[in-house]
């Protein structure tokens, strides 16, 4: 009995392929990707925090006005 639906007899449709292959090639990545992920999120926090004035005083010495030294 043929099946019904499948128009190409049993292979699977391209978007059904294309799906397979990015879930493959996520499985194959996994570690690369959360590294790369981890170290993404790091940077937009850190970035996030240095611009902050109260945080970057910390860092950045502000000379004294009363001081007579340059």
């Amino acid at each position: 009995m043929p099946q019904v639906g499948s128009a190409h007899g049993g292979e699977p449709g391209l978007l059904t392929r294309v799906v397979e292959k990015v879930f493959r090639f996520v499985r194959l990545a996994e570690f690369e990707i959360l590294f790369v992920l981890f170290f993404l999120i790091a940077f937009i926090l850190f970035k996030d925090l240095m611009s902050r004035p109260q945080y970057n005083s910390i860092f950045v010495k502000k000379p004294d006005l009363d001081d007579r030294w340059p």
